[in-house]
């Protein structure tokens, strides 16, 4: 089960920014600039990329910084969770 959720959490927001881009290539246009910061977004802040998309429309203003922030919060519990969670495999760690 812990794998299956490790997936989700690594593969779904980057397979919605892939489905996402291929549906609405506009809204990522109007969006960014360049391909290098939704790439860059793509491969290290997933879940932050894909809020910046969905608030960025108007303007990020008021609660859009609080759903980046969580956005963020959760790119960053994804990555150090496995750390955290895989600290007693290590050799020679005793409880």
């Amino acid at each position: 089960m812990c794998c299956v959720l490790t997936v989700l959490l690594l593969a779904g927001p980057r397979a919605a920014i892939v489905i996402w881009w291929l549906v609405d290539q506009a809204r990522f246009s109007n969006t960014f600039d360049n391909l290098i910061l939704p790439l860059l977004g793509l491969i290290f802040l997933p879940w932050t990329t894909l809020t910046y998309v969905l608030v960025a429309r108007a303007g990020v203003s008021g609660l859009d910084w609080i759903w980046l922030g969580l956005a963020f919060l959760i790119d960053l519990g994804s990555v150090g969770g496995g750390a955290y969670g895989n600290r007693d495999r290590l050799r020679g760690r005793r409880a």
